[in-house]
């Protein structure tokens, strides 16, 4: 089955609770309006207050369960925030049912000799590292799930490697090995499956900037790749882990 052809009962995520990163626009925006519009709480995460609030006001008007508003800048996060985080989650939430990575920088489009270092550090903390201790830090709530998803945003660039490209596709490549590791070792005594999406080209503010000269009309919008997001959240998707997937 092609993930875009999926078609989810309304109520497929009901009494799901699911973290969104990345949430105040674009695709994750779309992905915790489409969430909540399926039963599912989530917790939306991005360091864009004014977009955070202005989502959670647009879910409460869908008639959607309450959203939990969560600001963090994950450029500049430290282990510390972290550890607010999860305090903060265990305090409020019993358990975690799914969670999405979607924040992500591009960064200027570079030859590796000619990459500003400064940059690649603060690409690989937003699109690597925080993924990586972010999950950490979800971890005992997510094994306190009877089926918990954590699916990571990929691109095509960080399954094939493509010039210019520097620090955005490195970080891919280095997330979707994160994503094997933890399948694998999640896989044993837990009820936790872990993959990668990558979304193909879609109308959001990263793929103006990667790509500034094209039409982006021509691309479509987030709304029309939730078919895989919803079915990679939900319970026909329970046995499927450790894969790199593709919305398109």
């Amino acid at each position: 089955m092609k993930l875009s052809d999926y078609s989810a009962p309304a109520d497929l995520l009901a009494n799901r609770i699911i973290l969104v990163t990345g949430a105040a626009s674009g695709i994750g925006r779309t992905a915790a309006r489409t969430f909540a519009a399926h039963g599912a709480t989530v917790i939306i995460l991005d360091k864009n207050v004014p977009g955070l609030e202005s989502l959670y006001d647009e879910i409460g008007q869908d008639g959607s369960p309450e959203a939990a508003i969560y600001p963090m800048d994950l450029a500049g996060a430290t282990l510390e925030d972290y550890n607010i985080l999860e305090e903060t989650l265990c305090k409020n939430f019993e358990r975690l049912d799914g969670l999405l990575h979607n924040a992500a920088i591009l960064g200027h489009l570079a030859s590796i000799s000619n990459a500003d270092l400064k940059e690649w550090h603060q690409v690989m903390t937003v699109n690597f590292n925080a993924p990586l201790v972010l999950t950490r830090a979800c971890l005992p709530l997510l094994k306190a799930s009877t089926s918990a998803s954590i699916l990571f945003t990929s691109d095509s660039v960080g399954r094939q490697g493509k010039a210019y490209w520097g620090a955005y596709s490195i970080s891919k490549f280095a997330t979707e090995g994160l994503m094997q590791i933890l399948a694998d070792e999640l896989e044993v005594n837990t009820s936790i499956r872990v993959n990668s999406l990558d979304p193909g080209p879609v109308r959001t503010q990263l793929r103006a900037m990667a790509y500034p000269g094209e039409d982006e009309n021509k691309w479509p919008l987030p709304e029309t790749i939730m078919a895989s997001y919803l079915y990679l959240m939900g319970k026909d998707s329970l046995e499927v882990n450790g894969r790199a997937l593709s919305a398109q």
